[in-house]
């Protein structure tokens, strides 16, 4: 098969949400269909334990939340699907961004009865200041929902998208029965499942007008889907692919993660009407995905997902070219030439041999400490990736390991964590090794981190707020002189990054008002000086 032929079948998409909207069902149920897992919400190695395929780590178990991004690959109905769970939460929303970084395409869920929420808005923007294509799923529709409606209204108007409806609900809450799939013209009526919706739900698929639809339904139930549907096609307007593409139509689903309402239909217009593997940007020049050169950037780093081994794995997705294990590439940032002789398939936690990649692939790389996020694998030195944004910290701590005898195992595994950018260090003339200044973009990536150093290396943590609450990162044109005669509220503090760049902390607006009054022709700025500032969404 040519390499044409690969990246065609190749989809590679994000799902994000807000905390709570069903984000992590919905990918246990494509999973499902997908043949991946045999019962939603289990690993089939683990029998009676029940666990989220995609929440593999232990603290998110526990929290009931996603706190990282995980990869799920699967093959299904002809296509290779690399699917990239996020977490809701606001605090993790950097890994969230640089999630989107590597994929073409992005399912948003929405919780049907709260609609637009505050981080399903900020995603969002996120997504069309990439030109991410939009598919929306209106989840929970068996639950008490707001109107249909209104719901496509709200989306129009606070997103300011162009929505088209795919499909459409018969009854909401308790009267939910199924959806019309417009672009089909047939009804798929489902039958609520004795737990949860576990396994595949049942379909029974027929015209509107159908006899047995109008038995599923109550007469005024009926009558008032029958009246919606005439509404939308009086709105006029044709479904169009091309449009989905550029991102200018949004095409829109409702159903039910829990209970496979609209799940299987969901995927199925996804797979067809979504972006093949895009090409990306290297400086002024566009790197075709069929560029005969591999390529590919490091858009996460995880440490110990295998806990029997303290490795570490660099997320990479592919751009162009055809990945070969044991291949050697350039490191782009260090100009080394390194072998790719560890390379893997990731599903979770669990991951496989992969001997080979295409566009659009997301693979695991272990045993390279060198790598780090943002840094572009080649075996064209000319091609040079600058896809992952940088990120201004809202949440400051001061972060000490109270046991000496384990302050190798404190120090060792902080700087693994760091590593993987969950959260940035500080330096300034008043920190150490023993009290290290750490900033993130929220207070539970502290969270993780001390719970990750307790349980994944032994290692004891003290924290300590620490007083500032605003970040302002320093152009890199100030002078040193301009830094050493600048005038600074008391208490604000100088600091550098890990990779050198200047910030300056504050305790409150009053002070920012103050030193630029004080220092005029001292430039800061709340977003970091890059090319790309996703940041503005946070």
């Amino acid at each position: 098969m040519s390499i044409h032929d690969e990246i065609q079948k190749r989809r590679t998409f994000a799902i994000i949400s807000h905390p709570d909207a069903g984000k992590t069902t919905l990918t246990e149920k494509f999973l499902l269909y997908g043949g991946a897992v045999q019962l939603a919400g289990s690993v089939t190695s683990r029998k009676n334990q029940r666990a989220s395929t995609s929440d593999w780590m232990e603290l998110e178990r526990k929290r009931g939340i996603s706190v990282s991004s995980t990869v799920l690959q699967f093959d299904y109905a002809g296509y290779k699907v690399n699917l990239l769970d996020t977490p809701g939460h606001k605090d993790f929303s950097e890994d969230t961004y640089r999630v989107l970084t590597a994929v073409d395409a992005a399912i948003m869920v929405i919780d049907a009865a709260k609609g637009i929420e505050s981080q399903t808005q900020k995603l969002f923007e996120v997504c069309r200041n990439r030109s991410i294509p939009i598919f929306a799923f209106f989840n929970k529709m068996d639950r008490p929902t707001r109107e249909p409606l209104a719901l496509l209204d709200e989306l129009e108007s606070v997103l300011q998208a162009h929505v088209y409806p795919v499909n459409w609900p018969l009854g909401t809450g308790f009267d939910f029965k199924g959806v019309f799939d417009r672009q089909q013209n047939t009804v798929h009526v489902f039958d609520r499942l004795a737990g949860g919706g576990q396994h595949k739900a049942p379909v029974s698929i027929g015209n509107i007008s159908d006899p047995f639809v109008k038995d599923r339904l109550d007469e005024a139930s009926y009558a008032k889907v029958v009246e919606e549907l005439e509404i939308l096609d009086a709105m006029g307007g044709e479904f169009d692919p091309a449009a989905v593409l550029t991102g200018y139509t949004m095409p829109v689903f409702f159903g039910s993660a829990l209970n496979n309402f609209g799940v299987q239909l969901m995927l199925d217009n996804f797979l067809k009407y979504s972006a093949t593997p895009a090409p990306r940007k290297s400086g002024d020049r566009v790197i075709p995905t069929e560029d005969p050169a591999f390529s590919g950037f490091i858009f996460k780093i995880q440490a110990n997902m295998d806990p029997n081994h303290r490795d570490r794995i660099a997320f990479v997705r592919v751009c162009s070219g055809k990945f070969d294990r044991e291949m050697t590439v350039t490191h782009g940032r260090t100009g080394k030439r390194v072998k790719l002789n560890s390379s893997h398939k990731l599903f979770g936690r669990e991951r496989e041999t992969v001997n080979e990649a295409y566009p659009g692939d997301i693979i695991g790389i272990v045993g390279h400490s060198e790598f780090g996020v943002g840094d572009t694998l080649t075996e064209d030195e000319t091609i040079r990736y600058d896809e992952i944004p940088r990120f201004t910290p809202e949440a400051f701590i001061y972060l000490g390991n109270p046991n000496p005898y384990k302050a190798k195992r404190f120090t060792e595994g902080l700087d693994q964590l760091l590593q993987e950018g969950v959260a940035q260090e500080l330096v300034t003339h008043t920190t150490s090794q023993n009290s290290r200044l750490l900033a993130a973009v929220g207070p539970l990536q502290f969270d993780v981190i001390r719970y990750r150093l307790e349980t994944e290396y032994g290692a004891e943590t003290r924290a300590e707020p620490a007083p500032w609450k605003i970040l302002r990162w320093v152009s890199p044109q100030a002078s040193d002189e301009q830094l050493h005669t600048m005038v600074l509220p008391t208490g604000c503090q100088l600091a550098t990054t890990r990779e050198g760049a200047r910030v300056l902390l504050f305790h409150a607006d009053w002070e920012l008002k103050y030193f630029a009054e004080k220092n005029p022709r001292l430039e800061i700025t709340r977003h970091p000086f890059t090319s790309l500032t996703p940041s503005a969404a946070l």
